[in-house]
């Protein structure tokens, strides 16, 4: 295979070699794009609107903490494996055709939010331009822009966030002193909210709620990280500055302003700089929603029709069609369905760190071929306690109001999985209902 083949193909169905593994600060770049996103910036100010910034605080440190420790786990499997999310599920708890399915759902979710993000994208870098493109073929330039950079891999994606993320944030460090200069910083954290009061149950769910889909697809990055060590330090540090960070400076800037459209206030107040803002954004939040969706679609092919197809083809070509979906606008009219359809990915988390940790089945065999630097030989078609698992944690996730829906859903996946399966290696007669490596 040639360095450019490879290069696309980024280890989609195979193990990263440790050759192939990156330093902590270019992993955790990548990571911390992920999160300085212009609807986390949003997210913050719209807690700071209805709370006190040491309620916001609290708030998000908890919602902060539950993505913290699902990231880290699931993320030290990635790195320990070498494999993605979508790959991994086959040797923790999903079987082939299930693993193959996932692919499918988290796919589908995250070529929408690319289509959806580069419609704003588009409309940014239009509005900048004075109007002179047009948005058809202002939605087009960027999404094939975002394609090109996905195809050849995660390095490229690590050189875009090392343009992007300094950018993103000195352009926000820019509008922020715009907004505060006029404000004493310590008057503000002592304000009362501006807006409607937020219960700090409700702050913490939307905190945790809305990156829960990045937690559990942190493999498809710490599968690049070189220990587990690396894993804890690239979580930690991207959950610190992306959540923390641009949460309560949205906090303080909502208090400034008296409103929760602080956005708008921080792109008129930087003028062309305002739309560097979505450009930035929107690049490094939208290559890894292409990225993810392209492993995605790779292992499910792979899975359930036996075809290995290069990852860069398969970027290549679902890359097109978000590109013209988000053209026409189609997809605008999908936001709800791509929200009801992330309440099917909190579960799998659950899932796979109760497989991987708890129960161990794979264990040995996962040991054994790394040992090599391969993959497993082979391992189970479907397991049927998995899709019930993972059909109870959704539904809960959907149905039961109280709580944070994602953590709900993932912990009653988790725990369903694992009485499920004590239940059926008894009826087997297996320990932890090893089931027989059949795919």
């Amino acid at each position: 295979m040639s360095s450019k083949e490879s290069m696309s193909d980024d280890y989609a169905l195979s193990r990263v070699p440790a050759g192939a593994r990156l330093p902590l600060w270019e992993v955790t770049l990548v990571r911390i794009g992920a999160l300085t996103s212009l609807a986390q910036f949003m997210m913050g100010a719209a807690i700071g609107y209805g709370m006190t910034f040491w309620g916001a605080f609290w708030a998000t440190m908890l919602g902060s903490v539950i993505l913290e420790v699902v990231s880290f786990l699931i993320g030290v499997a990635g790195a320990r494996e070498g494999l993605s999310t979508s790959l991994l599920t086959r040797w923790t708890g999903f079987g082939k055709y299930g693993s193959g399915i996932l692919g499918l759902v988290i796919a589908i979710g995250c070529i929408g939010w690319f289509g959806i993000q580069n419609s704003v994208f588009a409309k940014g870098l239009d509005q900048a331009l004075g109007g002179v493109l047009g948005f058809p073929l202002a939605a087009t330039l960027t999404g094939l822009f975002v394609t090109f950079i996905v195809i050849f891999g995660f390095k490229w994606l690590s050189w875009t966030a090392r343009i992007a993320v300094p950018g993103f944030m000195a352009v926000i460090a820019y509008g922020i002193y715009q907004v505060l200069k006029d404000h004493n910083i310590g008057e503000l954290i002592a304000s009362p909210p501006p807006g409607p009061a937020l219960s700090i149950g409700v702050a913490a769910t939307m905190v945790a709620g809305g990156y829960m889909i990045g937690a559990i697809i942190t493999p498809d990055m710490s599968r690049y990280n070189r220990n587990g060590k690396d894993v804890l330090w690239m979580t930690l540090i991207a959950t610190i500055i992306g959540e923390f960070g641009v949460n309560l400076i949205a906090v303080l800037m909502a208090h400034a302003v008296g409103s929760s459209d602080v956005l708008t206030i921080v792109m008129q107040t930087t003028g062309v700089l305002g739309a560097a803002i979505v450009v930035f954004a929107t690049v490094k939040i939208n290559d890894l929603n292409l990225y993810a969706s392209s492993l995605g679609i790779t292992n499910t092919i792979d899975s359930i029709f036996n075809r290995k197809v290069n990852r860069g083809l398969i970027t290549l070509i679902i890359g097109i069609i978000g590109t013209v979906l988000s053209v026409l606008g189609i997809l605008d009219k999908f936001v709800g369905f791509l929200v009801f359809l992330g309440i099917f990915v909190p579960p799998v988390g659950g899932i796979m760190i109760v497989d991987y940790f708890i129960l161990k089945r794979d264990r040995k065999i996962l040991d054994e071929s790394r040992a090599k630097g391969e993959l497993p030989k082979s391992c189970e078609a479907i397991n049927p306690v998995t899709l019930v698992a993972w059909a109870v944690g959704s539904f809960s996730g959907y149905f039961i109001a109280i709580g944070i829906p994602s953590l709900n859903s993932l912990l009653i996946a988790g725990l369903v999985y694992y009485l499920g399966m004590k239940i059926f290696g008894t009826a087997i007669g297996r320990k932890n209902a090893e089931v027989d490596q059949t795919a």
